[in-house]
C-alpha cells in the first residue's frame, strides 16, 4: 500500500526547502499532494513542487478540478497531513480552527497525524501568543511539531525558529506514517490460513568456552514481528530464534537455538524432506559466518599473552535450502544488512538474490535496523529494487508477507 502525504507549503522564506522535501519522500515511494496557501506562492512556484511530485498543486478548495469537497477527500486519503513551513500565522489559524482556505480546512478534517515544521523568527517563535497556540493544538492532540531547530533564520538574527532540515523532516514524516500504516495493517486479515510458514529470527551465537561466545548485535525484533504477523493472518507460524529476550508472539510455535548448527537442524526438522513441510520461510536471522574450530571446556584464563582464535566457516543455511528446492515452494525470503550506502546495499542484495537462490531479498542497512523499532530497507528481486520508506517492523513484516503470499497465489 502506498503511503499518501498532503504537503502543506505556507508563505515563508523557508518555503524553499518544502521541494527538498517533496522529492526525498518522492524517493521514499511516497504519493506526494501539494497544497499550497496564497502567499506560498510568493516563495516557490506551482511548477516546481507539481513537476517534483508528479500532481497538480492543490490551492482553491472550488477551483478547477476540484470535485465535491477537497478538504473532506484530502483528509480522507493523507496518511499525514505535514505542513512544510508552519508559519506563525498558520499555526494561529489552525489553533483557532478556522478554515478559511484549502490548508487549513483540510488539516482539520484529516483523520491522520497533523505534523507541523516551523520556521520564523526567534522572537516570533518565542512570543506568548505562538506558544499558546503551539500548546494548544499540541494539548489538543491535533497536531505534532517537527523542530523548530536553533540556528541562523533569514534576517540573519539567530534562536530558535529556524525550520528543521529536509531530511529530518523527511525521516519524522515517515515514522508517523509507518505508525499510520501499522495500526491499519493490524487489522483483522486471514489471507494466510492454512499455509505454514517457517521464521528465522534473532542472531547465533557460537560459544568459545562455558562463558563467552561470539555473536552479533540483532535483536531478533524484525523476525518476531513476521512472526507474530504471519501467525494473525491465519498462518501456522514456526518460529526459530537465537538468543533473544523476546516474548513468544501468540500462536506461534517457537524454538529456541544458539548455534548455526543448531539452527539448520531446527529449520530442516521445521521444512521437512524435500521442503515440503512449509510454503514459506522468511530468514531473517543474522547467522554467523564463522564458530570456533574447538569449544573450550573450561574457562580460558586470561595471562599476559596474545590469543589467538581459529574459526571455522558455518554452513549458508539459506543457500544449501536454496540450492535443495526443486520446485517454487517454499517461497524463500532472505534478508540482507550491510553498512554501505544504499547503491551498495542493493548490488550485495542482488549479488545474495543469485547466489542462494530465493525470491527476493529485504536489503537494509544496520544502523537503519539493529535494535530500533523501525527499519528503512529494499525489497530487490530480479526486476527492481523498491525502497520501503521508513517502517515499522510490524508495517514492514506486513510488506514482506503481502510479497509471500502473492507468490504463494502464482502458479508453481
Amino acid at each position: 500500500m502506498t503511503i499518501t502525504v498532503a504537503l502543506v507549503v505556507t508563505g515563508s522564506i523557508a518555503a524553499y526547502k518544502a521541494p527538498l522535501v517533496a522529492r526525498l519522500l518522492k524517493k521514499a515511494g511516497v504519493r506526494v499532494i501539494p497544497i499550497m496557501t496564497r502567499s506560498a506562492e510568493q516563495f516557490v512556484g506551482r511548477a516546481t513542487l507539481s513537476g517534483l511530485t508528479g500532481e497538480p498543486v492543490r490551492c482553491d478548495p472550488f477551483g478547477e478540478g476540484a470535485a465535491g469537497e477537497l478538504h473532506v477527500e484530502l483528509g480522507r486519503i493523507a496518511d499525514v497531513v505535514a505542513v512544510v513551513p508552519a508559519t506563525a500565522d498558520f499555526i494561529a489559524r489552525l489553533a483557532q480552527g478556522r478554515a478559511d482556505d484549502l490548508a487549513t480546512a483540510t488539516c482539520l478534517c484529516a483523520d491522520a497525524p497533523v505534523v507541523l515544521a516551523p520556521a520564523m523568527h526567534p522572537r516570533m517563535w518565542t512570543h506568548p501568543a505562538t506558544q499558546r497556540n503551539v500548546a494548544l493544538l499540541v494539548g489538543d492532540g491535533r497536531a505534532e511539531l517537527i523542530g523548530p531547530a536553533l540556528g541562523e533564520v533569514a534576517s540573519g538574527d539567530e534562536g530558535p525558529g529556524r525550520m528543521s532540515e529536509p531530511e529530518a523532516i523527511t525521516h519524522e514524516i515517515l515514522a508517523r506514517a509507518s505508525r499510520r500504516e501499522g495500526a491499519a495493517a493490524r487489522a483483522a486479515r486471514r489471507d494466510l490460513v492454512g499455509k505454514h510458514v517457517v521464521v528465522s529470527a534473532g542472531p547465533s551465537v557460537e560459544d568459545v568456552d562455558p562463558v563467552r561466545f561470539i555473536g552479533n548485535r540483532s535483536t531478533g525484533k524484525m523476525g518476531f514481528a513476521v512472526a507474530a504477523r504471519a501467525a494473525a493472518r491465519g498462518a501456522r507460524v514456526t518460529l526459530v530464534s537465537g538468543p533473544v529476550a523476546l516474548p513468544t508472539p501468540a500462536g506461534v510455535e517457537r524454538i529456541d537455538v544458539r548455534g548455526a548448527l543448531a539452527m539448520k537442524a531446527a529449520l530442516w526438522g521445521a521444512l521437512g524432506p524435500e521442503l515440503a513441510h512449509a510454503d514459506a520461510l522468511v530468514m531473517t536471522a543474522a547467522v554467523g559466518d564463522y564458530r570456533p574450530k574447538s569449544v573450550s571446556a573450561t574457562k580460558l584464563k586470561r595471562d599476559e599473552s596474545s590469543v589467538v582464535l581459529e574459526l571455522v566457516p558455518n554452513p549458508d543455511l539459506l543457500a544449501e535450502i536454496g540450492a535443495a528446492r526443486k520446485t517454487a515452494r517454499p517461497v524463500l525470503v532472505g534478508f540482507a544488512v550491510e553498512t554501505a550506502d544504499d547503491e551498495a546495499l542493493i548490488r550485495s542484495a542482488r549479488g545474495k538474490l543469485r547466489a542462494k537462490g530465493v525470491d527476493f531479498v529485504v536489503a537494509n542497512s544496520a544502523s537503519d535496523s539493529f535494535g530500533r523499532d523501525d527499519n528503512r530497507a529494499f525489497f530487490v528481486d530480479s526486476h527492481s529494487a523498491e525502497p520501503t520508506g521508513v517502517l515499522s517492523k510490524p508495517a514492514l513484516a506486513d510488506r514482506v508477507l503481502d510479497r509471500v503470499r502473492t507468490a504463494l497465489e502464482s502458479p508453481t
